[in-house]
């Protein structure tokens, strides 16, 4: 399967953090916006990076696993967001 149909594409990295092909906005709590238009950048997804929410590389320091799998959408609690 081809990744992505032009638009943003997100990856999971196994033990690791998600990896975005952006171009991208990422809006914090506050609602500040902030346009990422970098190629390629990493989310954390442990929680231990000092970059947040940018993954700094933490996850291989502190051991962190994750083998998540993507679930198709019609296999998901409507309640979800």
């Amino acid at each position: 399967m081809s990744e992505g149909a032009g638009g943003p594409v997100i990856k999971l990295h196994d033990d690791g953090p998600l990896r975005v092909k952006g171009p991208i906005t990422v809006v914090d709590p506050d609602g500040t916006a902030y346009e990422l238009k970098r190629k390629t950048f990493f989310l954390c997804r442990c929680g231990a990076s000092l970059d947040k929410p940018f993954c700094d590389g933490s996850h291989r320091r502190i051991g962190f696993a994750a083998r998540d799998r993507a679930s198709s959408p019609d296999s998901r609690s409507k309640s979800r967001v």
